[in-house]
């Protein structure tokens, strides 16, 4: 009991170390959380597979996934259907075939280890994305929602991609689906009732049913051979309009998760780093970043012309569009703790993940943020939106 209480000490004053660098520095959390795992599983000799520790990491990693599905829009989602559905698709497609083939053609991996390459570097990160757009005012303008709402599609295909490419195809998963299926269907009502009678309460009973179902349907994509984080993005996205309506409960479950979960899935992930085959397959990272980059580029730029985007915007929307952190980090240690990749190859992608999560933010915010002159003959967003982007772009840059 006294070690455990010795290692709990240690990670969560890790936790801590993280949160001041990244208020410190105003670098995404998960970003430095990660790095700082890195730290303490090379230096400091953390032991990641502690069943508590994993306990907790995997449980986070959900709650983090349905958090991020509760933030979208729906909206928005209808209003620009066409534009995000397009452009989060192919930004999911063209990466994930991209970096597969990579891996396997050229950096001969096995074709499953491929596939977690794939499916790791197709992502986008919400999180970072949302970060820019609050501290550029973006998040209040049509571009912006637009932008957040395609990263939803993107990574929508990203966790399914995930739970369909490894899963068991037997009895279990077909219950896995069906189940899923009906609880996604009957839940925002009968959430939206009990919360009218057991709302605002200290225990929080509606935070608790939430925990009982995400807890369930983690169960079934288990047996499946599924991953727990979709069938919780799903869950995320059908009650957003109720967390809406309920600000101080998700006020109560978003500080539990970032304050407590997150962390030992983010440091977690940090801690399976190995410093070496970082440095020997240097190579391989810069490969893969720019197969990364180059795809979206491809993908995703010509879409922005499509839509009536300028040169400047439509590069801004392609950069962001090309992060990735989150989900990138989530598929990479399935990979690992389902022995589908090495030790070796979980750290190449990583890392990969973390320079994407830096480097198109950098090079979208030093030369490509928009400015309302880059605006002036766009009047609107694929001729579906009714609030020129000129009026709602900030003098900024």
């Amino acid at each position: 009991m006294e070690s455990t209480w010795y290692v709990a000490t240690i990670w969560i004053g890790l936790a801590l170390v993280a949160s001041i660098i990244s208020i410190r520095t105003a670098i995404s959390v998960a970003l430095v959380e990660i790095c700082v795992g890195v730290v303490g599983g090379n230096f400091l000799s953390l032991d990641p597979h502690t069943e508590w520790i994993s306990f907790l990491a995997g449980f986070g990693a959900i709650l983090l996934t349905f958090l991020a599905g509760a933030e979208i829009e729906t909206n928005v989602l209808r209003k620009y259907g066409k534009e995000t559905l397009t452009i989060g698709l192919v930004a999911f497609f063209f990466p994930f075939l991209g970096a597969m083939s990579y891996a396997y053609y050229v950096a001969h991996w096995a074709p499953e280890a491929s596939m977690i390459c794939g499916i790791a570097l197709s992502t986008t990160s919400v999180a970072v994305v949302y970060a820019v757009m609050v501290e550029t005012g973006f998040n209040e303008t049509e571009l912006g929602k637009l932008i957040l709402a395609a990263c939803f599609v993107n990574d929508l295909g990203t966790v399914v991609a995930l739970g369909v490419l490894f899963a068991n195809y037997n009895y279990w998963l077909i219950a896995f689906t069906i189940v899923t299926a009906i609880v996604l269907f009957i839940t925002p009502w009968f959430l939206r009732g009990f919360l009218k009678i057991f709302s605002n309460h200290v225990s929080e009973p509606g935070i608790k049913l939430l925990f009982i179902i995400l807890f369930g349907l983690g169960w079934l994509a288990t047996k499946a051979n599924s991953e727990a984080v979709l069938p919780a993005y799903l869950l995320g996205l059908v009650v957003a309009n109720i967390f809406k309506e309920n600000r101080e409960m998700v006020r109560h479950l978003r500080t539990a998760t970032f304050a407590l979960l997150t962390p030992f899935y983010f440091l977690k992930a940090g801690t399976i780093v190995s410093l070496s085959a970082m440095y020997t397959g240097f190579g391989l990272i810069i490969a893969l970043l720019l197969v990364k980059m180059a795809t979206k580029f491809v993908g995703v730029f010509p879409l922005t012309k499509v839509f009536n985007l300028t040169g400047r915007t439509g590069m801004y929307t392609t950069l962001l569009m090309s992060t990735g952190l989150t989900f990138g980090s989530i598929s990479a240690l399935f990979g690992y703790t389902r022995g589908i990749i090495t030790q070796d190859q979980y750290t190449i992608l990583v890392t990969v993940v973390i320079g994407s999560a830096v480097v198109p933010t950098l090079i979208a915010q030093w030369f490509f943020k928009p400015r309302t002159i880059d605006m002036i003959g766009t009047a609107t967003i694929g001729k579906t939106c009714d609030t020129p982007l000129r009026k709602s772009i900030p003098e900024k840059g």
